[in-house]
Formats: structure tokens, C-alpha cells, sequence
């Protein structure tokens, strides 16, 4: 195969650290292919704005203490640090596509690219392949995210789908709205977290000297925060919060990096999250975990554990002590490893595929 030049499409300065590392690794991964791969550095100011307001107000609808102010403008700083060191392309207007180059293949994805719901990217057209120049578009674990497969998928947009060469998408019910749209089955392939793996930078913390459990995620029940302070007194381990605060947490690391996230999670004893990338991050390090479903959530974080076989680590808070204790303290069931080398296979024989595309169409 030809070294080919890749412009990748994604959401990829949100304040968040699972943005930021699936946007990343996927790069990095067709880096690793041989091919020429970039993230297309896209902007718009009303986005920038949304997104930086919600990273100082990140817990709503639990209020922000004035006093974390300082704390959250650290870790945006630390993020705007973090961007740099991304493979950028040249920037140009989300909305004015005259200043985008032109590539072999555009990949869109991972991330929420299709999520109509999305507060600031929903219904942007350019994710969906309206104005890339490409010789071929195709998409790597694409997602719908909250957007329910049981809505469908208003004509228009299943039309706009019609651009792509090659579809592949990370959850069930992203699969399930593909085939109601376009009557074809995507291939469901990993997020590029767990297809590739993560390289931060070298980072060191006093949080992370000792043991301890990581919590990451915010608006937690208080049923699931008493059963995993129980855990954590009982095992003699501090609980430490990651990016948010968590008051039934002993210390918060509000500050963190993407680069501290990464480290902060591979060192941990255990993991209790709500988020998506916590489970991934989790199964990355193959770290003892649990996890709590939020309603923005929970499509992606029950597709995930399905596809991976790990359904048993999805806990309700009326769940005994003993099942978040054996869950929070055994290694992890080694189908799970298993079922994610197989997947990685699956996700492997997909990009092979896809980016074999341009070079029939030139032929």
C-alpha cells in the first residue's frame, strides 16, 4: 500500500480527555500504518465560546463553587498546551471550507460526529462529508451518541451517508441506525483508545506516589458514592477525583492533563466512573473497575460493555456491597482482554480495507 495522506475529522479540542486521546490515538495510529495523517484543525468562534464555557461550568446542573474557577482555568490551560502537541492541519472555518486542504483519504471519526443532539457539532454538515476534498471518505467508530436508533434518521442526513466509501461505527445503536438509514450493516470496530494505544508524555504527581482508587466522572449517585467510599475505607485507599470535583472523594485533581489523566488511570488500584472513556481507560490498563450509568450516557457506555462482554461492571446502586467489592477488587475476567484482541483484529481488517480505497479508485 501507498503512503497515503489522511486528514482526520474529529472533535478534537473539547475539554474533555476521552476527545482528546481518541482523537490522538486514531492520528497517531495511521501514523504508525506509514501513512501521512493529520487532524483537520477546524474552527469556529461560537464553538469555542460554547465549549470553553461549559469546561468552566462542567458539573451542571451541580453548581460550581466560585473557588474552583482557578482550578478549572488551569486544566483548559493544560488542554490548549496539550492541543499543540496534536498532528494539525493547516486551520480553516468549520463553516468556510475554502481554507481546507485537500487529501487522499478523510476519516471521520471517533467521537460523537453524528450525533444530531450534540449542543455545538450537531447537525454541522461537514462531518457528514458535505465539502471535503478527498479522493476517498470513509468513516472509523463513528457515533450517534445519545441520538436513540429508535428515532431514526431523517432522509437528508441518511442522504449525506451516501458520501462515504466505507462506513464503520464503535456502538450497537449506531449500527442499528446506519441499517435503518442506508438497509447495510456497518462494521462495528473499537474506539481508537483501545485499537491503539495511548503515548502521553512523561508526568509525575504526589496523587499518584501511593495507592489509590480513581474516580472519574461527576453527578454520581449518592447510593453508588457511599458504596464505593465503603470499598475504598475498607481496602485502606483514598478515593482521588479526577477533572471534576467529587466532594465524597478524600482529594480532587481538578487540574489534570489529558497526559496526567492517562497516567492517573494506568496507576490506579481500581476505577469508579460514569463516563465512556473511564470504561475504556479502565479496559485500556486493564484496571478493576465499575461503572455507573448517566442518562447522556448510557447508550454508549451499555454498547461498549456489550461489545466487550463486560456487562457485569454496569452497576445499579441498589447493588450489594459484595458485587462492587469483587468487581472493584479482582482482576478483570480475561474474555474481556480476549473479546477487544479479537475486535482489535476486526478493526485492523476494516482500515486495511478502507484505505485500500483510494488507490482502486485511482487505478
Amino acid at each position: 500500500m501507498s503512503r497515503l495522506n489522511i486528514g482526520v475529522l474529529t472533535f478534537h479540542r473539547c475539554i474533555n480527555y476521552g476527545s482528546y486521546w481518541q482523537a490522538r490515538c486514531l492520528a497517531e495510529g495511521l501514523q504508525a500504518r506509514g501513512h501521512q495523517a493529520v487532524l483537520l484543525d477546524h474552527d469556529l468562534p461560537r464553538v469555542n465560546i460554547a465549549e470553553w464555557k461549559c469546561a468552566f461550568q462542567p458539573v451542571l446542573p451541580t453548581h460550581v463553587p466560585r473557588s474552583d474557577y482557578p482550578l478549572y482555568r488551569k486544566k483548559i490551560e493544560g488542554f490548549f498546551r496539550a492541543f499543540e502537541l496534536m498532528p494539525l492541519s493547516p486551520r480553516f472555518h468549520l463553516e468556510d471550507l475554502s481554507g481546507m486542504e485537500s487529501y487522499d483519504t478523510v476519516v471521520v471519526g471517533s467521537d460523537e460526529v453524528w450525533n444530531l443532539h450534540h449542543p455545538w457539532f450537531g447537525r454541522s454538515p461537514l462531518f457528514w462529508g458535505d465539502g471535503i476534498q478527498a479522493h476517498s471518505l470513509i468513516s472509523y467508530a463513528a457515533s450517534f451518541g445519545n441520538y436513540n436508533a429508535a428515532w431514526g434518521l431523517e432522509p437528508g442526513w441518511a442522504e449525506k451517508l451516501q458520501n462515504f466509501d466505507m462506513i464503520s461505527v464503535r456502538d450497537e445503536n449506531s449500527r442499528l441506525i446506519i441499517k435503518g438509514a442506508l438497509h447495510f450493516e456497518p462494521e462495528l470496530v473499537l474506539d481508537p483508545c483501545l485499537q491503539f494505544t495511548p503515548r502521553p508524555e512523561h508526568r509525575d504527581h504526589h496523587l499518584m506516589d501511593k495507592p489509590y482508587v480513581a474516580v472519574y466522572g461527576h453527578n454520581f449517585s449518592a447510593a453508588f458514592a457511599d458504596k464505593i467510599r465503603r470499598f475504598a475505607a475498607q481496602q485502606n485507599l483514598p478515593l482521588v477525583s479526577i477533572g471534576y470535583r467529587n466532594d465524597w472523594a478524600d482529594k480532587q485533581w481538578i487540574t489534570a492533563d489529558p497526559h496526567d489523566f492517562a497516567h492517573f488511570i494506568a496507576r490506579s488500584q481500581a476505577v469508579a466512573t460514569n463516563f465512556f472513556h473511564g470504561c475504556v481507560f479502565a479496559l485500556r490498563n486493564a484496571k478493576p473497575f465499575v461503572c455507573e450509568s448517566s442518562p447522556y450516557r448510557s447508550i454508549k457506555v451499555q454498547a461498549l460493555m456489550a461489545t466487550v462482554g463486560g456487562e457485569q461492571h454496569l452497576l445499579t446502586p441498589d447493588a450489594s456491597d459484595s458485587a462492587y467489592h469483587a468487581l472493584l477488587s479482582q482482576p478483570i475476567d480475561p474474555i474481556i482482554p480476549a473479546n477487544i484482541e479479537r475486535l482489535r483484529e476486526v478493526s485492523n481488517a476494516y482500515l486495511d480495507d478502507a484505505l485500500v480505497i483510494k488507490q482502486l479508485k485511482s487505478a
